[in-house]
């Protein structure tokens, strides 16, 4: 006879499962950063040999809980060094994947997810050309 424990594992997955597990995932990356943090903070202070901590602020995120917000997001990603004026458009600027999503060429990015988001390559183009001039950025600051 099997084991409850065998037989647990044989019941149906469902959605609070995958969100529990998420959460669970979640968790664990911020504990992760936070130790990494830590660890970081205090390897400084000794070396340094001083007190207190290294950084202004906690480490912050928001939660991406629809696709307007995602696509937005996306966006918002490849035009900040524009908006900083780092460079005069984020379409050309060369540390920036957006013209990655554009070739064809093998890479580490999740192309196919972050271009299904958008419809097509044609229309992740028309997002990023349209909004240009169109954004308000306060909508994905976390901080003042």
């Amino acid at each position: 006879m099997p084991s409850l424990r065998a037989m647990a594992s044989l019941r149906p997955r469902t959605k609070s499962d995958s969100i529990s597990q998420r959460d669970g995932i979640s968790k664990n990356v911020s504990e992760q950063f936070r130790r990494f943090f830590l660890r970081y903070a205090l390897a400084i202070n000794k070396q340094e040999g001083r007190t207190g901590s290294l950084f202004q602020k906690n480490f912050k995120r928001l939660a991406v809980t629809n696709h307007s917000y995602f696509v937005n997001l996306v966006y918002y990603i490849h035009a900040n060094p524009q908006y900083h004026r780092i460079t005069e458009d984020f379409r050309s600027y060369l540390y920036s994947s957006y013209l990655k999503f554009l070739i064809a060429k093998r890479s580490k990015l999740k192309k196919a997810e972050i271009l299904g988001w958008f419809g097509s390559v044609e229309q992740y183009q028309i997002f990023h050309n349209m909004a240009k001039n169109e954004r308000n950025w306060d909508e994905f600051k976390i901080e003042d």
